[in-house]
């Protein structure tokens, strides 16, 4: 990869020992070279999505989320699955980006941090669709399901298994050469 791609990881969960979480901190550190992988922490920041309140001047916490969004190549999400869906933060981070410019036809793709193999289906078919409706292009190949035990979770917050590691930086290698291929 001769030039350097930003990557936005984004985790769909509050918890604090979040695996999803612990799986976007460890991408940030196994990124192959040429990557530079950003961990947006606004999520818990961002106030519930009313589309009477999105216009000028936005909320801060939105204004951080659109610019971090803008300035990737791509997106890589992971999240978990709450009752058969999205988590709720999670969801309204997505809906302050429908209808904006920042996601369209952006490379974006997602990693399942489950321990259970069919972990977040519901989730991830609710994360395609809310995605179709920002115009994000959905790099399949990079969409990924990973075995990630609670207790796989080191006391530095990060996955130390070699396997998960290198599943991680394949996907992440995905991801940016499908934003290469797709914007140079």
């Amino acid at each position: 990869m001769t030039a350097n791609r930003r990557v936005l990881l984004i985790s769909g969960s509050l918890r604090a020992e979040s695996t999803n979480s612990a799986l976007v901190r460890t991408a940030r550190e196994v990124a192959p070279p040429g990557v530079h992988a950003v961990v947006f922490e606004g999520l818990g920041r961002l106030p519930h999505f009313n589309p009477d309140e999105d216009h000028e001047p936005l909320p801060p916490a939105v204004v951080e989320l659109r610019a971090a969004i803008e300035a990737a190549d791509a997106v890589l999400f992971s999240t978990p699955e709450y009752a058969g869906a999205l988590p709720g933060s999670f969801k309204n981070l997505l809906d302050w980006t429908v209808g904006g410019v920042e996601t369209s036809e952006k490379p974006v793709a997602w990693i399942n941090a489950s321990a259970n193999p069919g972990g977040a289906a519901k989730a991830h078919e609710s994360l395609r669709v809310v995605l179709g409706y920002t115009g994000a292009d959905v790099v399949d190949a990079a969409c990924v399901r990973v075995g990630v035990s609670r207790d796989a979770v080191g006391p530095d917050g990060l996955i130390a298994d070699p396997d998960v590691r290198r599943d991680i930086t394949a996907a992440l290698t995905a991801l940016t050469e499908a934003a290469r291929v797709t914007h140079g």
